[in-house]
């Protein structure tokens, strides 16, 4: 009881003391005189966004206008974890788990968007940075996971401060080709099932196709450890060729030193012979009477480098490829206002004996605007088969539910269940639920 009362008063804490301004979101037009919120936000919007944040930081700091050429914003994501379940006995796992039921995150992130076309005639040129601030503790190790329930804890030191980004944008004849080069994330071009469609009817806008909190939403299990992401971002060159607004093309090079074990986000770049290659292809399409957007993704990766496994294990480069999807299924009141279901899946596969999974399975579904204006609410399936060099359980079973409420300006507070039947720590772990609550701050 102690550790709930805990957890409850951390958040009435942050929910009382979060920054906040009101700027209009992005499906609003701007000649209506009663801003809303937006209708969902992902659950770490850091991670899949390349601008992040409102801009109210900058407006409130250094009266920076909505055109201005310079944006200054950022958000503030805090979340607890509480295990429901026992804690497991020392000695009856296979791998050692930290003790505890209780665990918790926090993290911050500045970021600067400088539009160079709005300051000279250098036209379709932006420059970018950001700083990251995270302090948290192994909630998934406490859970058994190696999917991870939680996405905000990745790999130690679990208190970190980076440079997470800076990066020069180029865009071309006419917006078709854009090139980005410097420190990226490139999870925001790549395997992000969470990327929205583009539409004019505001009713079928989504800001983030989900709200889920697991990881793999924002990554596919079979790329974790390669692809660099939140919150190891790397130094690398992103490529884009969209011809058609319903069709494109992104390649991406990148130091690969991640996969070596090495944590990009705090180091240099590296010019070793680890290198990580990376090509995606997609389109969008509308269907039905009231042209429903959806979208289909696929994309191959490589990794360069000898890679090797503490037992042993040893491994010259990894190939692996990932598709997705998503489809605005249902409309309460098409062509009017926002709200109805949308559904997403995701599928992956590795050739890599170093790699914690070698193939992954999800879908899940999404409910906006059913409840509250601003509100959402969700489910979602992993199912992760792992390494069977590195662990005893062939997969990892995961589902999560939950309910994302808008509190105020663009401040949601977000309750999630997690039910793991077979956590893949340990092959006689038996089943871990979970209860998280996140706070979620964009400013």
């Amino acid at each position: 009881m102690r550790q709930v009362r805990h957890l409850l008063c951390s958040i009435l804490f942050l929910q009382s003391s979060v920054f906040c301004d009101q700027p209009t979101p992005e499906w609003v037009s701007q000649d209506e005189s009663r801003p809303q919120a937006q209708i969902s936000v992902s659950s770490n919007p850091g991670s899949v966004n390349l601008s992040t944040g409102t801009g109210a930081l900058g407006r409130y700091l250094f009266k920076l206008k909505e055109d201005s050429p310079v944006r200054v914003a950022g958000l503030w994501i805090a979340d607890g974890d509480l295990l429901l379940t026992k804690c497991i006995p020392p000695g009856k796992q296979l791998i050692k788990i930290p003790s505890g039921r209780l665990s918790g995150n926090n993290l911050v992130i500045l970021d600067l968007t400088i539009y160079i076309d709005k300051l000279c005639a250098w036209q379709g040129a932006m420059f970018g940075a950001e700083f990251l601030q995270f302090n948290g503790m192994d909630s998934n190790g406490q859970a058994g996971s190696v999917q991870g329930y939680d996405s905000m804890p990745v790999l130690p030191p679990f208190n970190r401060s980076e440079l997470y980004q800076i990066w020069f944008r180029q865009e071309l004849w006419d917006k078709k080709i854009i090139i980005r080069i410097g420190k990226t994330v490139p999870t925001y071009d790549f395997n992000n099932v969470l990327r929205p469609v583009p539409v004019q009817d505001k009713s079928l806008k989504i800001p983030a196709v989900s709200g889920l909190l697991y990881t793999p939403i924002f990554i596919n299990p079979v790329n974790i450890g390669v692809l660099p992401g939140y919150y190891n971002s790397a130094y690398g060159i992103t490529a884009t060729f969209a011809p058609t607004s319903s069709f494109y093309i992104n390649a991406g090079a990148y130091d690969g030193n991640l996969a070596r074990g090495k944590q990009t986000g705090l180091e240099g770049p590296h010019f070793n012979g680890y290198y990580f290659y990376i090509a995606e292809t997609g389109v969008n399409w509308r269907v039905g009477e009231h042209k429903k957007p959806g979208v289909f993704s696929v994309g191959g990766w490589y990794q360069t480098g000898e890679l090797s496994l503490p037992n042993g294990v040893h491994q010259h480069d990894a190939q692996g490829i990932y598709a997705f999807g998503s489809q605005w299924v249902w409309s309460r009141n098409p062509g009017v206002e926002p709200g109805g279901i949308s559904v997403f899946w995701q599928l992956g596969w590795n050739h890599a004996k170093t790699l914690r999974m070698n193939r992954f399975v999800g879908c899940g579904l999404t409910a906006f605007a059913l409840t509250r204006p601003s509100d959402s609410f969700g489910a979602g399936m992993a199912w992760a088969w792992l390494n069977k060099r590195l662990f005893t359980r062939n997969s990892e079973l995961m589902f999560q539910a939950y309910y994302q409420a808008h509190l105020f300006y663009h401040t949601f507070l977000e309750p999630v269940l997690t039910y793991i039947p077979t956590p893949g720590l340990g092959k006689n772990l038996p089943p871990t639920v979970a209860l998280s609550l996140q706070m979620i701050n964009l400013f």
